[in-house]
């Protein structure tokens, strides 16, 4: 009950024009729409003009795969490393991991963001520093992460902002990827690996032959789980960019919170949310599709 009954009441607000009059006492009962809110929301038909569905959503999904790639391949490479033979401090290093991982988003949207400030923030003044040992003016590191509008490749539409969030997220994500493989390079047999040794094979054989497809049972299911994290990542952009600049890092999740909370459209919220679930239903559903996480693996 207490998990359905919410659901089911979102999901039938998402079929009325359910607003901020109906929230009072003794209110109006909201008037059924049938698919309006849907229709609208997918046809940009919503009367905001920093509102484009389709772009949000290419967006959004830019935004989740990139930064899972590079979560997953940068925590599997720290994990290998740290398995190595004979490297000191092995659980310092694995508990110093889980940090990112326990801080709140808030956080440490706030520390980066005064790292990124243009003109006090750690990033600019180190890249200064470093540009000075080239004779580099200190003038050409002032640069407006947050809030520059350009694009600084011309061929690539994303801002800077994106880069900052990116930057950010590679920080708090590739952490729970590492321990994840870690544990998982736990349970590898060392026979196999020394019978690989016996054979001829190289370090780099071992790691394609022998690694990767020993973590694929682990990897997958933490892999579906960093898409749906990172699709709705709403604590980090929200505090960071705030969607900025002229709403270009918004993701779907920020959208919703706005006509939630700004533009107090339940219904349409409401609606909103819904699609958002079935678009990560099928992300989920197409990754066990491709990877056939849910298939049993006989190693």
């Amino acid at each position: 009950f207490i998990t359905f009954y919410p659901m089911g009441f979102e999901l039938w607000m998402s079929f009325t024009n359910y607003g901020l009059k109906n929230l009072r006492v003794n209110a109006p009962a909201p008037d059924f729409v049938g698919l309006a809110n849907y229709v609208a929301i997918l046809t940009n038909k919503l009367g905001l003009s920093y509102y484009d569905f389709w772009r949000m959503l290419v967006f959004n999904l830019f935004w989740t795969f990139s930064n899972v790639f590079i979560h997953l391949g940068l925590g599997i490479v720290i994990a290998v490393v740290l398995n190595i033979k004979g490297l000191w401090f092995k659980g310092f290093y694995r508990a110093l991991f889980i940090l990112p991982i326990v801080l709140p988003q808030i956080i440490i949207a706030n520390v980066f963001r005064n790292m990124f400030d243009a003109d006090y923030g750690a990033i600019n003044q180190g890249l200064a520093i470093l540009g000075g040992f080239f004779g580099l003016p200190e003038a050409m590191f002032r640069i407006r992460w947050i809030d520059q509008v350009d694009y600084p490749i011309s061929w690539l539409p994303l801002t800077l902002s994106y880069f900052a969030l990116l930057i950010t997220n590679v920080w708090l994500g590739w952490p729970f990827m590492t321990i994840v493989a870690s544990a998982a390079l736990q349970s590898i047999p060392k026979e196999l690996y020394e019978a690989a040794t016996i054979d001829g094979a190289n370090g780099m054989q071992q790691f394609w032959r022998i690694t990767l497809p020993l973590l694929r049972p682990a990897m997958v299911p933490a892999t579906v789980l960093g898409i749906v994290t990172t699709f709705n990542l709403f604590g980090l952009i929200y505090f960071l960019s705030g969607g900025g600049p002229l709403r270009r890092t918004e993701i779907l999740l920020t959208t919703a919170y706005r006509l939630l909370n700004e533009q107090r459209l339940y219904g349409v919220a409401a609606a909103f949310c819904v699609v958002i679930f079935f678009i990560l239903l099928g992300l989920t559903l197409l990754t066990n599709y491709i990877t056939k996480a849910t298939e049993s693996y006989d190693a």
